[in-house]
């Protein structure tokens, strides 16, 4: 059969002839993939740069995806660590880490959107004590991710959403799909504070798809301008696109009632995941959560690791 390849950290996924994977336990079968996102966790995954890599190639990509079984149940699926992925023709998946999909759901659409709404939906259900009528924060708010984030933290009862990012177009789309003010994170720190602080200076939630000294620096101005300091915010580290440290000022952990808290894989227990899946899946084929997709067949993937990014969720397809 055919899949994407990685045989050199430093180079893209070739499209190539393996083998076919066989289960290796009563909870597997193979599944003929439908639909499988290339997200940026399958990119760091390929690149050896993910904190779950290994050093072991040739490896085959892919997180999750869509695939039909033997029987012609349309299922949604996370792999394990493993160097067999999701972007071929085949794959094996455990059905435990998988749910069955309504006969009409749309693969690409799923494929596209779980992932990266998969982030915000499971932080603020799993990782807080989130109540609808707070406010949020997203703070990278213009990539997949963040974008969904807008809308989930909308979806799942938010009162006030801030959205904050540096595309200044996508910024302005943000209101149509749940943002009620939106903060441009481009120009000079001390313009960027301001902003920060007089738009989201009281929030009760930050979701943070940024980190590094940007973060840093959003932190210092939203603590020092809360007008009540005891009031709790809940600070969600998710993405690092902006470093993989921060240096955050003691006096920003002493000025304000404020936690820091980590959402990924590891801090989340994959069965709490796993017990989100229907509900986060439903409303993405029902078209209350949405991303920019674009279908890519498996033969080009190569092309479309290359290719300039669009602001869409590229979907292999083979």
């Amino acid at each position: 059969m055919h899949a994407a390849l990685v045989t050199a950290f430093d180079a893209p996924p070739r499209f190539a002839s393996v083998d076919a994977p066989t289960p290796a336990n009563d909870h597997e079968v193979v599944v003929d993939v439908l639909a499988s996102g290339l997200h940026p966790r399958v990119r760091s995954q390929s690149d050896g740069s993910h904190y779950t890599s290994t050093d072991e190639l040739p490896l085959v990509p892919g997180i999750d995806g869509v695939g039909r079984t033997s029987s012609g149940e349309l299922r949604y699926f996370i792999l394990e660590d493993t160097t067999m992925g999701a972007m071929a023709e085949r794959t094996v998946i455990d059905l435990r880490r998988s749910i069955r999909l309504d006969d009409d759901a749309d693969p690409v659409a799923v494929a596209a959107a779980m992932n990266p709404a998969m982030s915000s939906w499971v932080a603020l259900r799993r990782r807080i004590d989130f109540k609808p009528g707070q406010s949020v924060l997203v703070l990278g708010a213009t990539g997949s991710a963040g974008q969904l984030a807008v809308q989930v933290a909308r979806h799942l009862g938010a009162a006030h959403v801030v959205a904050a990012g540096r595309d200044e177009t996508k910024l302005a789309d943000l209101r149509g799909i749940g943002a009620d003010d939106v903060v441009s994170l481009a120009g000079e720190a001390s313009e960027v504070a301001a902003r920060l602080g007089k738009a989201a200076a009281d929030v009760d939630v930050v979701i943070d798809y940024v980190w590094g000294q940007a973060t840093a620096a959003a932190m210092v101005a939203i603590v020092t301008n809360r007008t009540d300091a005891g009031k709790p915010l809940s600070w969600i580290e998710i993405g690092s696109v902006g470093g993989p440290t921060a240096d955050i000022p003691s006096a920003a952990l002493r000025a304000a009632r404020l936690s820091i808290v980590g959402s990924g894989q590891g801090s989340v227990p994959t069965r709490d995941f796993v017990a989100e899946l229907p509900a986060l899946a439903a409303e993405i084929s029902s078209g209350a959560l949405t991303t920019n997709a674009r279908a890519v067949p498996l033969a080009d993937v190569e092309a479309a690791w290359l290719s300039p990014a669009t602001g869409e969720r590229v979907v292999i397809t083979p």
